[in-house]
């Protein structure tokens, strides 16, 4: 274990044991499975992930999709050999099972050939934005999501929606500013959420975390995820060139 891995595992631990965590599962549940933990992120490991945004910024894949989505991301394989914090951040055991308390079933980080895993997004030109969606899983089991923000400097928002299509409940709306260190967890499957159009001279910044119940997926779906990672994330060279040389630097 690396001396990276060591210390942000021991950082989120002692994060966690100063968190009622009682408190944020009931609110996870009352909520239909979303959470949001202002600033919790301690302010250390937040600079050490803001100097690995720096640090991949020339690995940014833009993309766009009319009527739907604008914006740069990097992928796992990039964050892999360039941002080890967040990748220990992403593994951290005490993290993995705070999450797994949250969901109230076992969960774990997704395998390492899906690029989507941990991955960050980039908001840095006017209009970037992405519109309301959910995150479907192409796994067996559920999806889980995690969005941590690191830079804030703009108009935009996440809009979430809960208790989208719950019979006999009204939608209610949030619209969050993600500052640095601010932690939403969800279930993909059940929060209806965008991002609103970026504007002159702002720039936002978010680390995604996906973790699931099943990390099995038919080679269809798998075809299919790859498909949609490659033109409307990461690039064809990312996900389909890469995988198998970022697979084994996980060995």
């Amino acid at each position: 274990m690396s001396d990276t891995t060591t210390s942000v595992a021991e950082t989120v631990a002692r994060a966690l044991a100063t968190l009622d965590v009682e408190r944020v599962r009931r609110e996870y549940g009352a909520q239909n499975e979303f959470v949001c933990l202002e600033r919790w992120l301690p302010a250390p490991l937040v600079e050490r992930m803001l100097a690995e945004v720096e640090r991949v910024r020339p690995a940014i894949n833009r993309n766009f999709i009319p009527r739907h989505k604008k914006g740069g991301s990097v992928s796992f394989y990039a964050l892999l050999e360039q941002a080890p914090t967040m990748v220990a951040l992403y593994r951290a055991p005490a993290f993995v099972e705070f999450l797994a308390g949250l969901a109230g079933r076992p969960l774990q980080p997704c395998p390492p050939d899906d690029p989507h895993s941990c991955a960050l997004y980039f908001y840095t030109e006017p209009g970037d934005h992405i519109g309301f969606h959910f995150d479907t899983s192409y796994y067996r089991g559920a999806r889980y999501t995690v969005l941590l923000g690191l830079v804030e400097r703009s108009s935009s928002r996440l809009v979430c929606q809960l208790f989208k299509n719950v019979p006999g409940r009204r939608p209610v709306e949030l619209r969050l500013a993600t500052h640095p260190g601010t932690l939403v967890v969800f279930n993909g499957d059940k929060l209806w959420h965008a991002v609103t159009p970026l504007g002159e001279a702002e720039e936002r910044v978010s680390l995604t975390l996906e973790y699931v119940t099943d990390p099995t997926m038919s080679p269809v779906k798998r075809l299919v995820s790859n498909l949609k990672d490659a033109f409307a994330y990461f690039g064809v060279r990312q996900v389909f060139l890469r995988s198998r040389e970022s697979t084994r630097v996980t060995q």
